[in-house]
């Protein structure tokens, strides 16, 4: 960094000369300078425009619900035996635990904040949820609640508890209008985007987030803008100028009958020219046809669909469903990278927010809660037909040279090809196919079995 300096002024002051590129002349960098003094305005989150404008424009629409819809659309892969795999999953679909996540995940886009209830059937709901407690079907049921009918009461200030910065108790309005009560372990709370620091931070509202439409919603609308203006000049894509003698005045002296007069007499040339293709005038008047010219305007609405793709951090082809543009493109590297930041979401916010409900979820559906079991996010992208054979053929032939080698048990390999196979969609069934076939109950002997064919 430079080192600050000073110079003089004309009226014998001394004036300090800012570290940073300046011209004294042309006035960039100074006070003079048109640019400096443009500054950040913190931004209106008002949840009724928000509304309004989700439901009036379909692409804010889709800036909503996309991010979420791609965070949970293929959902995750439980990793454990294939019997617990199969509970684990019917417990979440009878709990719609993926659609309700999406419609938190959306409602907290939207507005800000969104909370799912555990729901036990306990009647004190204002007592810690203990995840240990529960056995099998112990979730009854999940209640996707909006920050509207949610809202935080006094904020835990104590640093030693793992609560410290959030609400220690939230009110859910009941249809009777009186607050019911509800402890913090019994919700997975959702933000769009997330509070900075704690209750005393920068960005504290009541124990929720900001939606996330204030950051793009100017550039989304520069697109709906732009599309709605060029309509508009489609109207005026071909103007016809008729020049006539006279004409203002013989309007302010003979008035009314002349405007009528003039308006047949117009009527009279646009019918016989719509005809015949004919245009009578009269000597003294004079035809001219004016065309609007659209040659930047693609360029525009492109440079607008750009910086809207950016805010919303949706690349282009994916959010106006557009193919990619340059020579050889495919877009492949925008989508990685878009997915690549869904990942991020499903890692540090989804999963954090969901592991009392997980914790609960597994004892609802095995009654225990097993040591070495966990789950893994399902890749966003998915393979071709073409990909998943050459998957599947990797696949068999590694596990076909680490039997030969006889670096690891046979059942190992069995198993742990049965998991590949299934797991990567190659082979769904193939489990209980082999079992079935070789007249074997559990998966250790199938496994086995099916090494053996290695």
């Amino acid at each position: 960094m430079a080192k600050p300096h000073f110079r003089r002024t004309a009226d014998g002051q001394t004036q300090l000369i800012h570290d940073g590129l300046q011209n004294l002349v042309s006035g960039m960098g100074t006070d003079r300078d048109k640019g400096a003094h443009a500054s950040y305005m913190m931004p209106v989150d008002n949840f009724a425009q928000n509304l309004v404008a989700y439901k009036a424009s379909r692409m804010i629409a889709r800036a909503i619900d996309l991010p979420a819809q791609d965070a949970c659309r293929e959902w995750r892969e439980w990793q454990a035996k294939s019997v617990d795999i199969s509970a684990i999953e019917a417990e979440e679909t009878r709990l719609g635990v993926q659609g309700k996540v999406y419609e938190g995940k959306r409602l907290a886009r939207l507005a800000g904040g969104a909370g799912l209830m555990i729901g036990t059937n306990e009647k004190d709901m204002d007592k810690p949820l203990n995840p240990q407690s529960i056995g099998n079907g112990g979730i009854k049921h999940l209640t996707v609640l909006s920050r509207q009918s949610l809202t935080a009461d006094q904020v835990e200030d104590d640093v030693n508890s793992p609560y410290y910065g959030t609400p220690r108790m939230w009110n859910v309005t009941t249809g009777n209008g009186t607050p019911k009560p509800i402890h913090p372990s019994r919700l997975v709370i959702l933000h769009g985007v997330a509070p900075l620091a704690d209750s005393q931070g920068y960005d504290a509202n009541d124990g929720w987030g900001g939606s996330v439409l204030p950051g793009m919603i100017d550039a989304l609308k520069r697109v709906d803008e732009g599309a709605h203006n060029v309509n508009s000049l489609l109207y005026e894509a071909k103007v016809d100028v008729v020049k006539i003698d006279g004409l203002m005045q013989n309007l302010s002296s003979r008035g009314q009958a002349y405007e009528a007069e003039l308006l047949r007499r117009l009527s009279l040339a646009a019918t016989a020219k719509g005809i015949n293709g004919m245009l009578l005038l009269d000597a003294l008047e004079d035809y001219q046809q004016k065309s609007a010219s659209f040659g930047g305007l693609p360029d525009v609405m492109a440079t607008f669909m750009q910086l809207a793709s950016a805010a919303v951090g949706i690349p282009m082809t994916l959010f106006f469903m557009q193919s990619p543009g340059g020579l050889n493109a495919s877009g492949e590297s925008d989508e990685k990278n878009y997915y690549n930041t869904v990942k991020v979401e499903q890692t540090l916010s989804l999963q954090p927010a969901m592991s009392v409900l997980d914790e609960c979820l597994i004892r609802s559906a095995l009654g225990s809660r097993p040591a070495d079991l966990h789950y893994n996010w399902r890749p966003l992208s998915q393979p071709t037909t073409k990909e998943r054979a050459e998957t599947g053929k990797a696949i068999a032939e590694t596990f076909k040279v680490v039997a030969k080698i006889d670096a690891l048990p046979i059942e190992v390999i069995g198993n742990a090809l049965v998991n590949g196979l299934i797991e990567n969609g190659l082979a769904p069934g193939l489990e209980a196919d082999v079992a079935a076939y070789f007249g074997e109950d559990d998966e250790e002997s199938a496994g086995a079995s099916l090494a053996a064919l290695v």
